[in-house]
Order: C-alpha cells, then structure tokens, then sequence
C-alpha cells in the first residue's frame, strides 16, 4: 500500500496541524471522523492519526519495525501543585485513585475522560514560554511563574488518544520520549506505568501489555515543573518528539548498536556490535547482517556475525568487523556519513531492521599539540549553549536546530558544548550533518542509581554520533576538588568506558584544578580562570607545568556581556555596550581569552560562553532584564559585533566589520569609539572622504580610533599585502520608510514541521537599514 504523507492530508482540505498518516495498518479513511478530528486537535472520541517515520531504504518497507511519530493532536491542560481537586483528583483521598487500582489509575487517564475543554496543542511544546513574565524569586529561569509560589502555573497535563491495529498484538509496543520538562508520570489506559524525574534524559515505557488492540487508546501524561535541575530557563512541557515504536518479538534492542572505527593507513576497520533482545517464551536462534552504505546509497561492505542461541526472555551481542578501502571519513569540512542496516534474522525470517548513521574518523587529546581529528591538529573554536530560542522556548522545531548549528558555522566555530544537560537528538543529528563538534553534558553529576541511570541513557542514545568526541560529567560541582568527587567522577567514569572506550572524559571546572576529579578525568577542562579571575594565561601555565601530561580544554570562557546594536551602558534599559568591553568579574572580553587560548599550541581550544542569548541569568542586570546578555548572537539568531571578531579569527575568509552605526543625533563634535572587527593587516578609516589614518592590526585583536561625529558616511579599507581587499561602510540613514523581509529559505514543507525563520528588517527611504529604528511591528499570519 502506498504511503500517505501529512502532504496528501493538506491535499485532501485538512488542516496543517493535523500531522501526516502512517501507511497501511495505521491509516484512518481521509474521510473518516479520524482524520477529520486530527486536523481540528484529537479529543477522546476521535484519535489522532500517526506518522510513520521515514523509510530511508526500500527494503525497509517489508521489516516488522515501526516506528511512529507521535507529535500531533495532543490536549493539554494546567493543572495544581497544592490542590487536587485543580488537578483532576490527583492526590485527591478517599476513593478517586489509588495506586493500587490497575487500569483506573484517574479518571483522567480514562478513555472516557472528557478533554474537548482541553486547549489543542502539538509538540514540541513549552507551557512556560506562554505564561507572563513576573518579577519572581527566580530571575535566573526567565522571570516565569514556576515553583512552588506559583502552583497554578507548575503542573501540566497531556492526553492523545490513538488507534492500535488489531494486527500490533504480538508484537512489542513501547512509547519512547526524547524529553519532557519535568518528573513526568505516564498513564496509558489507566494503568500507571511510572516516573522520570529528569527534564532531559530520554526514557522509554513499554504498553505492550496494557494496550487496547483494534481499539481506541489514551496515553496521558502529568508533568510537574515545580522543582528545576538547573539555574537559566528551562521550560516546561513535553519539549521533545514522543514516539511509538513497534517490533517484533526477537529485535534490536533499544540503542542496541554500537559501531566503532578504526582509521589505518588509507583503509578503516569499522566494528560492530548488535544487542538483540528475545522478548518472547521461547528460545529462538538467530543472525544478524551489517550492511554499510554511504550517502549515495552504495553498499560498500556487507558482514555477518556468528549466529547465537538467545534464551526466553533473554540478550545476546553480536560481534562482526568490515574493513573499508579509502572511507570517506566524517570532518568539519567533509562531514560524511554512513548508514549501518541491521537485519536479524531467524529461520530464514527477517524479524528486524534496523538503522544506525555513523561517521569514520578518529580523535585525540595531546596534552603538548591539543585536540586532533583524523590525524591533523585543529584548535576548537566553540560556543556553549542552552537549548531555547526566541520565540518557542525550549520547544525547538527540528529545522530551528538545524539553523542555529548553521549560524555558528557562520562564525567559524566548529564545537559545540550542550550546556549544561543531555541535548535533543535531533541538535546531534544536525551537527552530524553539518560538521560540527560536540562536548556532551550530561546533567546530575552523581553515582547514584538516578545519576548513573541518566548517564547511561546519554552514552547508549549518543555513542553513535561522530560529531561527539568527548563526555562532560558535569560543571562547577561543588564536589569538583574532593576526595568524594574524585570517586564519585570514577564511578562514572567506569560506566562510560564500559559503554564507550573510544572517547575521553571532562568536566568544567572552575577551580580545584589539579584536585579532586581532575586526577580521574582524562581532559582538564578549565572554566575561565578557575578562580583566579583576570590571571587567565598565569593560571593556565601554571597547571601545564605542573600537570604536563594531561590534555586540557576550555570547556567554558569569554562570557563578554553586550546588547546588539547599542554602544551605551543603560541600567534603565537593560542596555549593555556592544564594544568588547563589558564582562562579569569572573569572565574575559573575547578577545583577551581567545589571545591567550590561539597562543597555546597545548590548549585544544576553548568554548566561549554563549552563542546565543537565552532567557534566565539576567547579567548584568536584574528584573525587568529577563534575559542574558552573553551571547554572540541575539536569542533570535541576530548576529552581535563580537560575531564578527570570532568570524575574523576562527575562520578562513577575510573580514572586514565595521561599528558602530553613524546615527549619532545631537552628539555632532562628540567624540565616538569607532572600530573594527578584521583579519585583515591594516584598515584605513574614512569619515566623508577624508582619511582619519590607517591601524596595523595584531593577530586576534582590533583597530580602533576616536572621531568626532559628523553626519555622513564613515569608511574603513582594509589592505591584506598592501592592497585593499575589503572595505566596509555605515552612513547616516534616514527614519524607517518601509519593512523589508528576509527568510532564510524561499521554499517550507508543508508538514506542520518546517519552519523559516524570516528577518523583518526596517529601512529608510533609500533602502539603507535604519539602525536606530525601534518602532512596534505587528504580525498577521494567514494560511491553512
């Protein structure tokens, strides 16, 4: 039977928030109440249809996997922290639950629940982002009302109801949740299946047992966000996709695979180990074939292990190794991927198939020449960053992932830190995909049964990623320079290396270098100057003396403060300069710490601190600042005058910038700071004609002059060997005329998914951007 796309939905009238159909057994008539009540939001009468997960390969379409996405058609609701009969009787006593009452766990968990009052909603979603902002106790999580002052606003609840196909029984079902912001209860057809306290660690509950098959199914979900694991923004919602994954009784299991390489010469030995699960009562024999394909669809190996007798109810690993001729391996440049096709097979059935994307290439930490890839020495040049963006909070579209990676690319940067906490897998599979470097975070650093659980599911999700090439178990632990964290980071680290051998492990210290869990570590990471605050080089030498064999990284640095385009300090305002010149006591301008991390070949390079803006941590200033000031870019991507000194000297092209703008109203004679951002040797400036002198300009550094201000236009020429290659210019513009539109990408799938991100730009008469424009923009969006 042929695919139906959520395009053949919007085809057929529906609306574009109705999702797409998964084929065959799941597929709902296009003119059934199903798919009709999908496209207005899915209620307990009228289930919601599924998607089916894109087939990456035609053989796919025979395997008995599925895997579903279940995105669409969702109800939400607030709930109450403090009173029960607000929160749909939960905690409520007397007779309305128990938990002790299999499959009427809560009325409102119950198939007959009426939720048609409940608000439609599609995921990703982020309640928080929605609420008011209030001058609450906690500045630092975005000024939201969450937390125990604020009950009314903590709780969350979910419910989607779905059809599971006669033909499902016999098979295993399991919902699979990427992340949902926080201690999620899970109820599917009344039966309690259990907690996950963490915001960010992927959890899994299998519903084989307590589906309804044929039937009309409720999945509901209860989120408590009272209670935060970090201190910026972190939202509040199910944030991430949720999926429905079917399969048959004998699979791989989940993040069964594990692929490793090995580069030799101008050929590579790639590894293989397969986890299949026998979920059945009987002992079964079986194999597994590993098909290796690259990203033209070429089969370039085919292996399979020796065949294994898996007991009832039991595992077995299977181990199988191809060599490559001439692989084309995963760079920053060249970020080629391949795609690893699991089949098991039982008695000549195909029971499952399964697909891992992996990239060939080899890292290292040197604690004399930094970090290498495939052999060559490259400084990393990266950004720390939360994970919510103007607009959606943390609910990111995948796109919206995919353009931020794009955007640092922008820069120069190749590395990425997932501050502080498990990112979304989709962040992984764009810097796959794009080429860029990951430090990965886990959240709780502890070897405590939840610790190490969360840990667990990081390294078995993410292991497969080339882009990742390091763990982090932490940042600024308050157990960081003991002999209690040094145990604590060696438990973990034993969890990880049974897991993964193949990479290092660090943590973000901002002092205690050279104690406690920097002995068990197998990179010092250094955050800024580790308490000796403007004694960055001093302090870095210093430990490299003393501890000359242990490779080192500045997993976090910079943090210079500004407000993109303005260059005057304004308490009243929440106004930061954007010269490179404001900063906490802590932290560095960008170009003090980048100085000092380019002049060190032993440093592997470092992580300014952030990329983007992100709500919480208002700093410099408090309330009504609700949003930090740290980024490269603005929350909406915007690029900041600091965007171009990284630009100059992370990347390979010539830059030339020039600031600030030259609309300088009642200020004529004034002196103004003029400067520019360049690579360049030398930049001559210009004001109306007239030569202002030329600057030499040092390596990771920027010219700088004082002009008196004068209406007209303002000039640099930058000269690379004696010839001026590049010149930048700002003119005194005139007031906004007209609104001028920018999207990032001319064509959107129409799939409910895609997003373009468009800049809405207001010029004046002549067309000249107006710099100083602060004028109310109203939005009116049409469509389907």
């Amino acid at each position: 039977m042929p695919r139906v796309t959520r395009r053949d939905l919007l085809k057929a009238g529906l609306a574009a928030s109705a999702g797409a159909v998964a084929a065959d057994k799941n597929l709902p008539s296009l003119a059934s109440p199903a798919a009709s009540a999908a496209a207005n939001g899915a209620s307990a009468g009228a289930p919601a249809p599924l998607l089916r997960d894109q087939a990456r390969d035609p053989s796919d379409a025979l395997a008995p996997r599925q895997r579903l996405l279940l995105d669409f058609g969702w109800r939400f609701h607030l709930g109450h922290a403090n009173d029960p009969s607000k929160d749909f009787d939960f905690g409520l006593e007397k007779e309305k639950w128990t938990f002790a009452d299999s499959g009427s766990f809560l009325p409102v968990a119950g198939l007959k629940f009426d939720d048609s009052g409940w608000k439609p909603v599609d995921l990703p979603h982020d309640w928080a982002v929605e609420l008011p902002f209030e001058n609450t106790f906690r500045p630092d999580h975005g000024a939201k009302p969450l937390g125990r002052a604020y009950p009314e606003t903590s709780i969350g609840w979910y419910r989607r109801v779905f059809d599971i196909p006669a033909s499902d029984a016999g098979s295993r079902i399991a919902v699979e949740f990427d992340g949902a912001f926080r201690r999620a209860m899970v109820i599917f057809n009344g039966h309690y299946l259990g907690e996950n306290f963490s915001g960010y660690a992927p959890f899994r509950f299998d519903l084989t047992d307590f589906a309804n098959y044929g039937e009309k199914n409720v999945l509901t979900v209860r989120l408590d966000a009272t209670l935060s694991e970090g201190w910026f923004y972190e939202g509040a919602g199910i944030y991430r996709h949720v999926w429905l994954t079917t399969t048959h009784l004998l699979h791989v299991a989940h993040w069964g695979t594990f692929v490793r390489s090995e580069i030799q010469g101008a050929a590579a030995t790639v590894s293989i180990s397969t986890q299949v699960e026998n979920e059945s009562s009987e002992a079964r024999t079986c194999k597994v074939t590993s098909r290796l394909v690259d990203a033209a669809g070429k089969e370039v190996a085919a292996v399979e292990a020796k065949p294994a007798r898996i007991p009832a109810w039991g595992s077995a690993t299977f181990e199988s190794e191809a060599r490559l001729g001439h692989p084309l391996l995963w760079s920053i440049e060249e970020p080629n991927l391949y795609r690893l096709l699991s089949t098991v097979d039982s008695e000549g059935t195909a029971t499952d198939r399964f697909e891992t994307k992996f990239g060939i290439r080899a890292v290292r930490f040197d604690p004399d020449q930094g970090f290498f890839l495939n052999g060559k020495p490259v400084k990393i040049q990266g950004t720390c960053n939360h994970q919510d963006h103007a607009g959606v909070g943390s609910a990111l579209p995948d796109r919206l992932q995919s353009y931020r990676i794009e955007r640092l690319k922008e820069i120069g940067s190749n590395a990425y830190r997932t501050s502080h906490n498990p990112p979304t897998p989709e962040l992984l599979d764009a810097c796959d995909r794009l080429g860029m470097l990951v430090m990965d975070e886990t959240r709780m650093m502890s070897s405590n049964p939840e610790g190490l659980s969360q840990l667990e599911r990081l390294i078995r999700r993410d292991r497969n990623h080339p882009s990742v090439v390091i763990w982090s178990i932490g940042n600024e632990e308050p157990e960081q320079g003991t002999p209690r964290g040094a145990r604590i980071a060696r438990s973990m680290k034993r969890l990880i290396r049974a897991l993964d051998p193949t990479r290092p492990i660090t943590e973000a210290m901002n002092g205690n270098w050279g104690e406690g869990l920097s002995r068990i570590v197998d990179v010092q990471g250094f955050n800024y100057a580790g308490g000796g605050e403007q004694h960055l080089a001093e302090r870095i030498d210093q430990f490299h003396r003393k501890f000359p064999r242990q490779p080192t990284v500045g997993t976090e640095t910079g943090s210079t403060v500004s407000t993109r385009g303005i260059y005057v300090n304004d308490k009243e305002r929440g106004y930061v300069s954007a010269y490179d010149l404001n900063y906490p006591s802590w932290a560095f301008t960008a170009e003090h710490w980048w100085s000092v991390y380019d002049a060190r070949p032993f440093l592997s390079g470092g992580f300014a601190w952030t990329g983007f803006d992100y709500r919480g941590e208002p700093t410099p200033y408090g309330w009504p600042c609700i949003s930090s000031h740290f980024g490269i870019m603005d929350t909406c991507g915007f690029p900041k005058d600091n965007f171009f000194y990284y630009q100059a000297w992370w990347g390979s092209k010539p830059v030339l910038h020039l600031f600030p703008h030259w609309n300088w109203s009642g200020k004529e004679g004034q002196e103004i700071a003029v400067w520019c951002h360049t690579n360049l040797d030398s930049v001559e400036l210009f004001l109306n004609g007239e030569s202002l002198g030329m600057k030499q300009v040092k390596r990771a550094s920027h010219a700088e002059w004082k002009v008196r201000y004068a209406p007209g236009w303002l000039e640099a020429r930058g000269s690379k060997n004696g010839q001026v290659v590049l010149t930048d210019k700002r003119e005194t513009t005139g007031p906004p005329a007209r609104l001028v539109l920018h999207p990032d990408r001319q064509r959107v799938a129409a799939d409910g998914e895609d997003v373009s991100v468009i800049a809405v730009e207001l010029v004046d008469a002549k067309g000249r951007a107006a710099p100083t424009a602060s004028n109310e923009v109203s939005f009116k969006i049409t469509g389907p």
